[in-house]
């Protein structure tokens, strides 16, 4: 049985799924500028990076926050664009 986790806003959302999504927006270099982690920066992939972040808790948190901040900024442009 799934538990509800209210207070998570990355909650259903795979980590595979964050980094596809950041790397189809802003490419490897620009997720790499914005994270400055080597697996981003040489010879990126998502395996190689996944394996990584799976591994490195720290790296994690940084890529779900770019990733919240992301999504923030995206329904802010939606937003403003309805009115």
């Amino acid at each position: 049985m799934s538990q509800e986790q209210p207070n998570n806003p990355t909650h259903g959302i795979t980590l595979k799924a964050m980094l596809e999504d950041l790397v189809q927006r802003h490419g490897w270099s620009g997720v790499a500028a914005q994270i400055r982690i080597r697996c981003f920066m040489y010879e990126p992939s998502i395996r190689s990076s996944l394996k990584f972040l799976r591994k490195t808790e720290w790296a994690r948190r940084k890529v779900e926050a770019l990733y919240l901040s992301d999504q923030k900024a995206l329904k802010k442009i939606q937003r403003d664009h309805d009115y």
